[in-house]
């Protein structure tokens, strides 16, 4: 899981570049798709960190770069506002066929009025959320007001926009003004969240207001104060993601905790399609089980092996501290690390067989506190009478059936 590199067509069959980046931990419920603002692209800073927020929420969010930015095939000069839309529906659509259809959009900037076009033309998606959005697509024109006069009398002129040249055609500016942003909104009818900064120096707070006042319920504002248009603090950039994801939790499904119920203490449940990654119920709480990556698992959890070693080491801790409480000993923290392996027995006499392996644990057991060695002695003396040793030095017995 983690980043992942993918590629899809657009309309025009022009490769699009994006980075899919998913939970370590867990497969997405949801899929977010995320349209950076104008000239931008989806390496931004603020988009990353937006993004790494929402997955560690369990998301799944594809950001990409639009016809002619970034590693996008195309040329920049031909395309328009209208081109945004449609490289949108066609993540959305790369998202559907490969994965599962995005239910939430994110747009920045005049990506966020790109996101609001397109939410209308994707049923997947049930919610969109804007940040330092204008109300009217047109609004970018006082980017360009410096080539304004050029661009309508030649039909094109280069515009230096944050220190990079752009080439705008007139088609650009037209297209903007034929699309009515709040109209779209009216007409919504899916959830939206306005995130917007008071000091916006590039698109003013009252953008927000105009998109807030044309939106129908449910709808949301939340002010991101002292933050500018780019959101280059990480830190009002890692907000935006965390509000996000909580905010949105009200209008997309989540997948619901497994419902698992049982007389004993575990029990533990795989569906066919989910490889090693099995949920679990142990005593009150809710697990992962799975196998490292390396065993054809997704790494999701702890693999068996290893949750019988963290209750030998859990056991172990417990006891000790119990042991030294009752003594009055000066025991500040035990750690216990332990491992699992099969090797060979300490008095092997067929050592070359591979049938001569035994289930073997390496215990190592850490005092932090003013004990003298007498008194460490018997600490380790203790840590092999706790109840999970005594356990697996013990004949045991498994007894099976259907129910």
């Amino acid at each position: 899981m983690g980043l992942q590199k993918v590629t899809f067509n657009n309309k025009e069959g022009q490769t699009l570049a994006g980075r899919l980046e998913l939970p370590v931990d867990q497969h997405p419920h949801n899929f977010v798709l995320f349209a950076h603002c104008f000239t931008c692209t989806k390496n931004l800073l603020a988009v990353a960190h937006i993004s790494r927020a929402l997955t560690s929420k369990g998301f799944g969010v594809l950001r990409f770069d639009f016809t002619g930015l970034g590693e996008s095939e195309g040329d920049f000069e031909n395309t328009n506002f209208s081109g945004n839309i449609q490289d949108l529906v066609a993540a959305a659509d790369y998202l559907k066929d490969n994965y599962k259809a995005p239910t939430l959009i994110i747009g920045h900037s005049l990506g966020g009025a790109a996101s609001i076009f397109a939410a209308a033309k994707i049923a997947s998606v049930k919610a969109v959320a804007t940040l330092g959005a204008p109300s009217s697509p047109a609004h970018v024109k006082h980017l360009l007001r410096s080539e304004l006069d050029k661009i309508t009398s030649t039909g094109k002129a280069t515009v230096n926009l944050s220190g990079r040249d752009f080439t705008i055609k007139k088609q650009f500016l037209d297209d903007l003004e034929n699309n009515s942003l709040t109209a779209t909104v009216k007409n919504l009818r899916k959830a939206l969240l306005i995130l917007h900064s008071p000091q916006d120096q590039i698109v003013g707070i009252q953008n927000a207001e105009e998109l807030y006042v044309a939106a129908h319920h449910p709808k949301s504002f939340i002010s991101l104060d002292g933050a500018d248009h780019l959101l280059s603090n990480k830190n009002d950039s890692m907000y935006v993601g965390e509000v996000i994801a909580g905010w949105v939790t009200r209008y997309v499904d989540m997948a619901p905790r497994e419902s698992l119920t049982t007389q004993h203490q575990v029990v533990a449940s795989l569906d066919a399609e989910d490889g090693f990654t099995t949920s679990m119920k142990v005593g009150n709480h809710f697990m992962i089980a799975d196998e490292p990556i390396s065993y054809g698992g997704n790494d999701f959890g702890p693999s068996p092996y290893e949750l019988v070693s963290a209750g030998l080491s859990a056991c172990t801790a417990m006891t000790i501290q119990m042991y030294v409480k009752r003594k009055g000993w000066p025991l500040t923290n035990v750690e216990v690390h332990t491992s699992y392996k099969k090797t060979h027995a300490v008095d092997c006499e067929n050592c070359e067989s591979e049938g001569t392996k035994i289930d073997t644990f390496y215990r190592e057991i850490q005092l932090t506190g003013d004990l003298d060695e007498q008194q460490k002695t018997r600490i380790l003396e203790i840590a092999d009478k706790c109840p999970v040793h005594k356990t697996l030095h013990s004949k045991t017995q498994v007894i099976s059936k259907l129910i």
